[in-house]
């Protein structure tokens, strides 16, 4: 958008134009020069601002519900946070990993292709420390881990990656599953060196130890749901899905919940002597017809009427009628 020209400015610019000082062709030319902005044909931008700010969104409520994986898991504190959400080649992802480092390939089916999930070994070693029983504390070299500790961060791996899927449910149906587990990214080439990604790094901190997680979307497995990457359309579908999930929850509440139900024959009123001598045989006139049906109560509203009897033995009423909240006929 131009800048807006303030009253001063304005007023000097009409003078300028009047003694002759600027001319209006020269504003005109001006208007009509074509702007030229660089490209990068090495680094091209695929992603816009509108969808890293989706994929932003997205992974936040990644975070939100990892931390609390974690935090019950590992019962210590924990706390992740999207650290910041840019795009940048295939190759300038893979040489800023460490190395030996802990990488998880990861399906985005129905998408084709994979993204790439990493753990920096001092977060990865201090979960699996702390599931051992330890103070979850890694202080030591970068190695690479273990085959007892390889298979407790798989399944560490497996969870975050169905936590992934929970994630994009409002995008889109992906199923995101744990391919295979690396400790060098060399070794890890899922598109050509100069493909654009998208990378979302977190900031882990895991009881005393901090560290980074990255996960790696390369653009050509999200090049089919792009279109849906816009913050007005995951706002909505949120808000959508929300309304579902609370208009679930009160159904299923409502169901659940007891309430006084009383059906009532009809009334009189009879004094206290009369009440003690009743006996055995006596008749109680009632102030409604026997065809008029008894009245049933729902925490003394009256909301129904009809017929008393018996059912598999037991004491019964079969609704006929039902009323309105002011006890009318409703037919």
């Amino acid at each position: 958008m131009s800048d807006i020209l303030s009253q001063n400015e304005i007023d000097a610019l009409l003078s300028a134009l009047s003694t002759g000082e600027v001319k209006a062709e020269e504003i005109k030319s001006k208007e009509l020069d074509k702007k030229v902005k660089p490209y990068d044909f090495k680094r091209p931008n695929k992603f816009s601002k509108e969808q890293l700010h989706t994929l932003s969104m997205i992974h936040e409520n990644f975070a939100r519900l990892l931390t609390t994986y974690l935090s019950a898991q590992l019962r210590t504190v924990v706390q992740i946070n999207v650290f910041f959400v840019e795009q940048m080649t295939y190759n300038e992802f893979i040489f800023s990993i460490p190395n030996p480092s802990l990488i998880a390939v990861v399906d985005f089916s129905p998408l084709k292709g994979a993204a790439i999930m990493e753990i920096n070994p001092s977060i990865a070693f201090s979960i699996i420390d702390r599931l051992l029983g330890g103070p979850g504390e890694y202080s030591g070299k970068l190695r690479e881990p273990t085959e007892i500790e390889t298979g407790i961060i798989e399944k560490v791996f497996s969870k975050m990656t169905r936590i992934l899927s929970d994630a994009w449910k409002d995008i889109a149906d992906i199923q995101t599953t744990l391919e295979k587990l690396e400790t060098n990214s060399q070794f890890v080439q899922l598109v050509s060196p100069n493909e654009a990604v998208a990378l979302i790094t977190f900031n882990a901190k895991v009881g005393n130890s901090e560290g980074m997680i990255n996960i790696c979307i390369p653009h050509i497995v999200l090049e089919p749901i792009i279109p849906k990457l816009s913050t007005r359309i995951w706002l909505s579908t949120s808000k959508q899905e929300q309304a579902e999930t609370t208009k679930q929850f009160i159904t299923e509440k409502v169901y659940d919940t007891k309430t006084e139900i009383r059906a009532e024959l009809g009334r009189t009123l009879i004094t206290v002597g009369e009440f003690i001598n009743l006996a055995t045989g006596d008749v109680i006139a009632l102030n409604k017809n026997i065809k008029d049906g008894a009245d049933i109560f729902i925490k003394d509203k009256l909301k129904f009427s009809g017929s008393i009897g018996v059912h598999r033995n037991k004491m019964a009423i079969k609704i006929q009628k039902k009323f309105g909240e002011g006890g009318e006929f409703n037919g």
